[in-house]
């Protein structure tokens, strides 16, 4: 399903298509077996997706990448919605767990 979902056509042929598809269904399986509620997959998917592109299209290295982590987990636990990010669907021991998978 999650083939079809990221419409790959050429899943056979195509490494690219084969190494997304791995990179996407591993993280995916992680945050299930982490019991993260249909909101906070999506965020944890969304966060996959960011962390990758950012590393494909912007070019990023992985010190910048991981600072952009930072502060798209910053204010996660924040209880000022001002300062809370769009991770605050996830609590303190979840946050930490992501870094670590990640």
């Amino acid at each position: 399903k999650l083939e079809d979902f990221l419409n790959f056509k050429q899943l056979k042929t195509s490494l690219k298509e084969a190494i997304l598809l791995d990179y996407y269904t591993a993280g995916f399986w992680w945050a299930k077996e982490m019991d993260f509620s249909l909101i906070q997959l999506s965020g944890f998917m969304d966060l996959l997706n960011f962390l990758l592109e950012n590393l494909s299209d912007k070019h990023m290295t992985l010190g910048d990448n991981l600072k952009e982590l930072g502060k798209a987990m910053a204010g996660i636990g924040e209880t000022d919605p001002e300062r809370s990010g769009d991770l605050n669907v996830f609590s303190i021991e979840q946050a930490k767990a992501i870094i670590d998978y990640l």
